[in-house]
């Protein structure tokens, strides 16, 4: 099951800019906006996005931030867990300690009481005591079909609790290493789901961001042999979030794409009706939430695939 029909996403009360997290994440911008009205602009773009999506009968929980403590990245709950078809939450080890505090059991017995089943909880966060991150769908983008985990490294992505996480759900390992230029620099991208997107039929990449050449075959080839046609993206589109997409569906088996307003508006027209042959694209427009906390439509869902309780 590549898709789910139904996603958890968590309205902020106190989105912000979050210095911890500014030093590898390049997409970040601080402005000199009161923090009040960014959240407010925030929870704006947030509710948008959501009635975008139940308008297309995508299944979202909306689960509330907590005021206390402050989690100026909540909003991006795919970070810190992930579930799976066969009742496996998953809990990740987060680069920022700010961050860390966004693991919610709260949010996991609310899934408990939706019917939800949840048969194990694995917490993988001991391995922050050794500084050794992967942070959820960001670190990981995950082809299901083929059970293969793509994952470029970088300071929030380490290969110990990749190849442990891949043993554990049994899947094989594409790791390579994706840079991009800051200020005449190269340096790794820090998410996996910056730069790529894979879906039920396609693969959006940007290939141009995997210098060594090997590495940029392996990924070629991984996509190619699980069927998927791969579809190249630019380093100025990448720079748009046009690498940060996800497929989802409906009860009905509609497919659709979602990315942002920014994503889709990068994009060229070749591009958008190889997307569209396949699924219909719901693009929200949340540029206060990509500026400040330089993430994307990706980063704000969390997929549940967990099964429902039979009685």
């Amino acid at each position: 099951m590549q898709i789910t029909s139904t996603i958890l996403m968590v309205r902020p009360a106190n989105f912000g800019f979050n210095p911890e997290t500014a030093g590898n994440n390049f997409y970040q911008q601080s402005d000199g906006r009161s923090p009040e009205i960014i959240n407010s602009l925030a929870q704006k773009e947030f509710d948008s996005f959501v009635a975008m999506l139940r308008d297309q009968g995508v299944n979202v929980i909306v689960e509330e931030d907590t005021s206390m403590p402050v989690k100026p990245d909540a909003v991006f709950p795919n970070n810190w867990f992930s579930t799976h078809p066969d009742g496996k939450l998953i809990l990740y080890p987060m680069y920022s300690p700010i961050r860390r505090q966004e693991r919610r059991i709260d949010l996991i017995e609310n899934l408990i009481k939706r019917k939800f089943v949840v048969n194990d909880v694995i917490d993988l966060s001991f391995f922050e005591d050794d500084e050794q991150y992967l942070e959820g769908t960001g670190s990981m983008v995950l082809d299901h079909h083929s059970k293969t985990i793509f994952a470029c490294f970088s300071e929030r992505t380490h290969r110990i609790p990749l190849d442990y996480l891949g043993k554990l759900l049994g899947y094989n390992i594409v790791g390579f290493h994706a840079k991009q230029e800051n200020q005449g620099v190269l340096s790794p991208i820090y998410h996996t789901n910056v730069m790529m997107h894979v879906g039920t039929d396609l693969a959006i990449v940007c290939l141009d961001s995997i210098p060594k050449a090997s590495e940029k075959q392996a990924v070629q080839k991984s996509l190619t042999q699980a069927g998927k046609k791969v579809v190249p993206i630019t380093t100025k589109q990448k720079f748009h979030f046009a690498g940060n997409m996800l497929e989802v569906g409906n009860d009905g088996g509609e497919k659709f794409t979602v990315m942002s307003d920014t994503a889709l508006d990068s994009l060229n027209i070749g591009q958008i009706q190889l997307i569209e042959k396949y699924s219909t694209i719901i693009s929200p427009s949340i540029p206060t939430i990509e500026k400040l906390g330089g993430g994307s439509a990706r980063c704000m869902m969390a997929e549940i695939f967990l099964p429902l309780a039979t009685n």
